[in-house]
């Protein structure tokens, strides 16, 4: 049956009260902690979207980023890197080689020793540079070169070019004729290990020489007097105005909001928050009175209002991935195939107006995704498939690309987007990728809350499904029964506008049960009544438990609680008449336990069910009328359903006594279409002369009334 809620008006509000407030705390703890920050989003060479902006103070303004690049980039070509001069590393090389020399004890080496150390002197008093050292010195070919003498220390400027590199200093040792010949026993002994550079990078005073350098960059291009105005509504953002907004957010971020402000700042968002939830549920509660009561419906509503904001905030705060990538527009398609049209942009609207008061977005976001709301909503008008879903979100996201260029068109005044304007069309590719997680949650949700989508029902109705086909092939007059009362059913529902997928496709299952014992009910009946040979107790409990058997059968298949809703309801806590009245009669002394000849109910308690009530007892009955004329079928469709009201069959159900009378009317015209009703011919006073013509005489039916009927 669902969760529907029987308490006073006052406590569904109180409910409701309490679920605006959970989702507004909820969001409330997400929201951005920034300081300041107030600004919206605005880009160079485009329309400014918010309200004026006035200087509520003096502040400077910034220069922008390239320029202080450009300054930053110029200070470092200009920079000279500082370098230690080691004095003492030609003297450690000489004594290592002449050591690995004597150790040796050849005689053409040991010779060798004096000329190899005038040689090193000579290479490394014009400075000796690793390769990976000369590779950083990017900006210029000059560097500083530290020399210290004592406590003393001199700077010299020398040009790179004029040092020896580490891996040229092996062959530069070799050109002096007489270590050239002992050249091969050097190299065995592996002198080349020996080297290393006499220069190396002093990184702190590097690191505190550029420190200085940048610090004399000018960071501010003038002043924003008190009071001046900064830009106006629609005035487009130059390169001065961009860089007035761009300081002015970086005063707001950096002043802190104490006290009154903090309470004021986030107390209005909240509020804002609460304003628009409260809207849609009072549209919901005038409107839509339907979905309040039932708590599920409810809370699907405030889920759906929960989930996107709080996920569009985590992308903002914690991703740099732009937020047109979320799919929104499975809102509007959640509550398109669980409610209505008017109900999903109701919903889809509340939900983008909460969006950009979390998200403090500009109007281009609303008018984006507002479009691929509506464009959702208008392709599922008639939804009869999930395969409906796929062409739904390639609409969604051409309609949001499209608006998207429209709004960019009106903005930068080009017809051809730039290369970083056309790179946000990829988010509306993905959004609608994404947009196709509405297929899982589909069922998701239905499972979640208990719902029961069109798709479902249309593939439920599908004659093919096991149960059905079974119930055609064991009990064909029941599924024709069936049939005949979901068509007659669905009539109903479309003139009283109720829904008449969900009666149809509850009418074809509401007799599922008898496919255990098809030959006690009439209508699969072919000659021969089982009845004739039990007690009046028996019958009843056979033609009772179809009721439990189809409820079994429902939970064996897994059908949706709302159609084994029609299953328990369609009989309500009716009784089995025929064989109640016979077994008083036959026991006149007894006192007779009605319980015995009663169904397990409940009553119905949707319009659906007491439409299906009335449709499944008048057709049923119709087949045992002697004669199909206008009289007959409207005394027998008013008596059926006039006894049903006064039994009080109808008193948990919504359905009213005008929508009973129309329901009266569609039942009477229908079957009267089915039986080809017609006038009755008078009756001759005296014999006729000639002979009727064969087609003319008055068309009869045979009585097809059978004892074990439910009524």
């Amino acid at each position: 049956m669902g969760f529907l809620y029987n308490g006073s008006k006052k406590r569904l509000y109180f409910i409701q009260f309490l679920l605006i407030v959970a989702v507004t705390y909820l969001i409330y703890c997400f929201l951005p902690k920034e300081r300041g920050a107030v600004l919206p989003n605005y880009e160079e060479k485009k329309p400014w979207s918010g309200t004026a902006v006035i200087a509520d103070q003096s502040f400077p303004i910034l220069r922008s980023e390239e320029d202080v690049r450009a300054d930053s980039l110029s200070i470092l070509e200009e920079f000279k890197p500082y370098y230690n001069l080691n004095e003492n590393t030609a003297d450690k090389v000489s004594a290592d080689i002449a050591a690995a020399i004597e150790k040796s004890q050849k005689p053409e080496l040991l010779a060798l020793i004096d000329p190899l150390k005038r040689r090193l002197h000579a290479l490394y008093s014009k400075g000796v540079i690793s390769d990976d050292e000369k590779a950083k010195v990017t900006g210029g070919t000059e560097i500083s070169v530290i020399e210290t003498k004592g406590k003393t220390k001199t700077v010299l400027t020398t040009d790179i070019n004029d040092l020896w590199v580490l891996s040229h200093l092996y062959n530069q040792l070799f050109m002096d004729e007489h270590i050239k010949q002992q050249q091969e026993a050097l190299k065995a002994l592996g002198i080349e290990e020996y080297l290393v550079p006499n220069l190396e990078r002093d990184e702190e005073k590097c690191e505190t020489e550029l420190k200085d350098m940048f610090a004399t960059i000018a960071r501010y291009a003038g002043d924003v007097a008190k009071g001046e105005k900064i830009i106006d509504h629609g005035q487009i953002v130059d390169e001065t105005s961009y860089l007035k907004l761009k300081s002015f957010e970086e005063k707001l971020k950096g002043e802190e909001l104490i006290g009154k402000q903090v309470l004021t700042k986030r107390l209005g968002q909240a509020l804002l928050v609460m304003l628009f939830l409260g809207l849609l549920t009072v549209y919901l509660n005038l409107f839509k009175e339907d979905y309040t009561v039932k708590l599920r419906h409810m809370l699907l509503f405030y889920t759906l209002l929960l989930i996107f904001p709080l996920m569009a905030l985590l992308f903002q705060r914690y991703t740099p991935i732009d937020v047109y990538i979320l799919p929104f527009a499975i809102v509007p398609i959640m509550t398109r195939v669980f409610f209505d049209s008017r109900t999903a942009f109701i919903t889809h609207v509340t939900l983008l107006v909460i969006c950009t008061i979390v998200l403090t977005y500009p109007f281009e976001f609303f008018t984006t995704q507002l479009v691929g709301g509506m464009v959702a909503i208008y392709s599922l008008k008639d939804m009869s498939s999930r395969a409906q879903l796929l062409k739904t979100a390639i609409l969604v996201a051409l309609a949001m690309a499209i608006t998207y260029y429209i709004e960019q068109l009106m903005q930068t005044f080009r017809f051809v987007p730039t290369r970083r304007e056309a790179q946000g069309y990829i988010s509306f590719l993905f959004n609608g990728i994404l947009s196709l997680v509405a297929y899982p949650l589909m069922t998701l949700v239905e499972k979640a809350f208990d719902f029961t989508s069109n798709v479902t029902l249309i593939e439920l109705s599908n004659t093919n499904n096991s149960i059905l086909r079974r119930l055609s092939e064991v009990a064909p007059g029941t599924f024709s029964h069936s049939i005949n009362v979901g068509n007659l059913a669905a009539e109903i529902a479309n003139r009283i506008d109720a829904d008449s997928s969900l009666v149809r496709t509850g009418a074809l299952y509401h007799d599922i049960g008898k496919v255990n014992n098809p030959v006690f009910f009439t209508e699969n009946q072919t000659g021969v009544n089982p009845h004739d040979n039990i007690t009046e107790k028996e019958s009843a409990s056979i033609i009772i438990n179809h009721v439990l058997d189809g409820q079994k059968l429902a939970e064996q298949y897994n059908l949706p609680n709302v159609i084994k809703d029609f299953i328990l309801t369609h009989h309500g806590l009716g009784t089995t008449k025929y064989f109640y009245i016979k077994y008083q009669n036959a026991h006149p002394d007894e006192v007779v336990d009605k319980a015995a000849f009663m169904y397990p109910g409940p009553n119905p308690f949707t319009r659906e069910q007491a439409i299906l009530m009335m449709t499944d007892s008048v057709e049923a009955a119709s087949h045992s009328l002697k004669e199909y004329t206008e009289e007959n079928i409207s005394k027998m469709v008013n008596t059926i359903i006039d006894n049903q009201v006064q039994e009080g069959f109808f008193a948990e159900s919504p359905i009213t006594f005008r929508d009973i009378t129309l329901a009266k009317q569609v039942l009477i015209e229908k079957l009267k279409a089915m039986y080809h009703t017609r006038i009755q011919y008078p009756k001759a006073t005296t014999k006729p002369v000639e002979q009727e013509p064969a087609g003319e005489t008055e068309s009869g039916n045979k009585d097809n009334s059978d004892k074990s009927a439910e009524v």
